[in-house]
């Protein structure tokens, strides 16, 4: 699950409140164990997602670095290329 928790500090553009979320989101199934939540969990569940969503942008809006953004585009490229690598048949 936590496979899909991908680096969102120093990028341009910045990351999205929706890609801050969908972190959120991956991070709370990772510890909770669940995918998807029960009836009786989903309330829980659901308010834990947004705490840890608001903690990530108030963390990600609080680190400095003097490096320059990262390039989307160019990372997307890189990723692909590693996976072609890694993924390639014999």
């Amino acid at each position: 699950m936590c496979r899909n928790i991908r680096t969102l500090f120093n990028f341009e553009p910045p990351a999205t409140d929706d890609e801050v979320r969908a972190a959120a989101l991956q991070f709370v199934r990772k510890l909770s164990g669940f995918n998807g939540p029960s009836k009786a969990n989903e309330k829980a569940f659901h308010r834990a997602v947004d705490d840890v969503a608001k903690v990530a942008n108030r963390l990600l809006q609080s680190l400095e670095t003097n490096r320059p953004p990262r390039d989307r585009d160019d990372e997307a490229r890189k990723a692909k290329a590693r996976a072609k690598e890694r993924y390639a048949l014999f």
